[in-house]
């Protein structure tokens, strides 16, 4: 069986293939770990709705104030609408 030796070119393509494998492995665990914040975000407004002992302070301006509050935070994807 004849030996590949590693060249420049296959050294460069090697680099560039891990590198590649890498990042989609990288952001696919970011998705999920994304994912899963968002749900227990999620589960933690509805917790505070049902049961938060201020609730009825904010009424219908929870989402507008906890997104005010959380955007001044470094945490992305805080807007209302993600909310």
């Amino acid at each position: 069986m004849a030996e590949k030796k590693l060249t420049f070119g296959r050294l460069i393509d090697s680099i560039q293939l891990v590198h590649g494998e890498m990042a989609a492995q990288a952001s696919k665990a970011v998705n999920i770990s994304l994912t899963l914040r968002n749900w227990i975000i999620g589960c933690y407004i509805s917790e505070y709705e049902l049961c938060g002992a201020d609730r009825a302070e904010y009424g219908k301006q929870l989402l507008p104030a906890l997104s005010e509050q959380l955007r001044k935070l470094p945490i992305k994807g805080m807007g209302q609408r993600q909310l």
